[in-house]
């Protein structure tokens, strides 16, 4: 997806605008990672460091919900430049702006049940790292995950999930069955390997990502949130 073939202006007018606690303040217009003017993201490092202090910010109650006035909404409707990308889970808990106390432009956000990268969402996390240079991508899974419990129960059980559901079922299933013979909680377990193997999955089947990651401008992590506590950590 080269620039030439794909810019942002020809997308946006074919109608698609499309255990370690997660700060800095947005880079100037001028840099890929710019969100305000007062608010430097210059490395991968740097954004990490931003999503660490917000989370930490949200987790104390001090969280000070940037970006989200009108004035922002006006400034951001004539392009976006979001510092970091997210993987993560649809669930209704777990939003990535709210719990990374981040706002409009910050996040380019990509989310399924069982944050789980397949060619769609591929697409759209290279699109994000093509156009707009963003530094850091997060998959991030969560506690006593849905999906992964349904994709467990159907192991077990040797059936299957009704509808749909049975591709995500699917999806996570090769992820799943090699850990649960370990001992521990097995649905904690199963969260795990698959933030890991979707960290993996990003920068073993793009090159696009491979590319960033080599040259030091882009960094992939996988996190965990905990439902009780709002914390976010590092697991991959």
């Amino acid at each position: 997806m080269a620039r030439s073939q794909l810019s942002r202006r020809s997308l946006l007018t074919a109608g698609g605008a499309a255990a370690v606690a997660l700060g800095a303040a947005a880079a100037s217009p001028s840099t890929a990672a710019a969100a305000t003017a007062d608010e430097t993201v210059d490395t991968p490092a740097e954004a990490l460091r931003r999503l660490r202090a917000g989370n930490r910010r949200f987790t104390t109650g001090h969280g000070r919900h940037p970006h989200q006035g009108l004035t922002d909404l006006h400034r951001l409707a004539a392009g976006q430049h979001p510092f970091a990308i997210t993987v993560g889970c649809a669930d209704s808990r777990v939003a990535p702006e709210v719990l990374f106390d981040q706002g409009l432009g910050d996040l380019f956000d990509n989310r399924v049940a069982g944050n789980i990268v397949d060619d769609l969402l591929l697409g759209s996390v290279e699109f994000a790292v093509e156009e707009f240079g963003s530094l850091l991508i997060v998959v991030l899974g969560h506690e006593r995950c849905g999906a992964i419990t349904a994709t467990i129960d159907a192991i077990r059980s040797g059936g299957s999930a009704p509808g749909h559901i049975g591709t995500i079922v699917d999806s996570l299933r090769p992820v799943i069955e090699p850990v649960l013979s370990q001992p521990g909680d097995p649905v904690e377990n199963a969260v795990r390997a698959n933030i890991a193997a979707q960290v993996r999955a990003l920068a073993e089947r793009s090159t696009i990502i491979a590319e960033r990651v080599g040259q030091g401008t882009l960094q992939v992590v996988g996190a965990r949130y905990d439902l009780d506590n709002g914390q976010v950590s590092l697991v991959a």
